[in-house]
């Protein structure tokens, strides 16, 4: 995994333009069933994959933080919302409330484990999203993910054999 976390980004960005221009023609003929097909990939791609092994989405991106996210993780830290945020976020350039630092600030570097995990961010909880309904609507959230997130590279990967265009 670590060697595989390495060559990542360097992969992702030699594959970029060939899975741009792949998602673009399947936006432009979406099949039926394509989130059935990614459920099924996202599926098999999680029974090899153990975050666990990896936490470089935590390691290296925020996730957005919404109103319900931050008052259910601020009770579970028994803060004040206005005490978490100013500790912890700050609004991004679409002024969404993301993470100050990174690594997360809940994200234990020894063994990849979150302080939070049961209260985690939904977006945390459903990353890297490729199993999400109308999945179509998120190509360009998935493409920016396949630098992050080994599972994501590899459920893109598979889709390009099992739907080919």
């Amino acid at each position: 995994m670590d060697q595989f976390l390495k060559d990542l980004p360097e992969l992702a960005k030699e594959k970029h333009a060939e899975s741009k221009k792949y998602f673009a023609k399947l936006k432009k003929r979406t099949p039926k069933n394509l989130d059935v097909v990614m459920q099924d990939l996202h599926i098999k791609e999680f029974e090899k994959t153990d975050c666990l092994t990896c936490g470089n989405c935590c390691k290296t991106t925020s996730p957005i933080f919404t109103d319900k996210d931050i008052e259910r993780i601020s009770k579970h830290l028994k803060m004040k919302v206005v005490h978490f945020i100013a500790q912890y976020l700050e609004r991004d350039s679409d002024d969404f409330f993301v993470l100050k630092t990174a690594p997360c600030s809940f994200f234990d570097l020894n063994d990849n484990t979150c302080f939070i995990y049961d209260v985690r961010p939904k977006a945390c909880s459903e990353y890297p999203h490729t199993n999400r309904r109308k999945f179509i609507q998120i190509t360009d959230l998935t493409l920016k993910n396949t630098e992050i997130c080994p599972a994501a590279f590899n459920i893109v990967e598979e889709l390009k054999k099992k739907i080919e265009l």
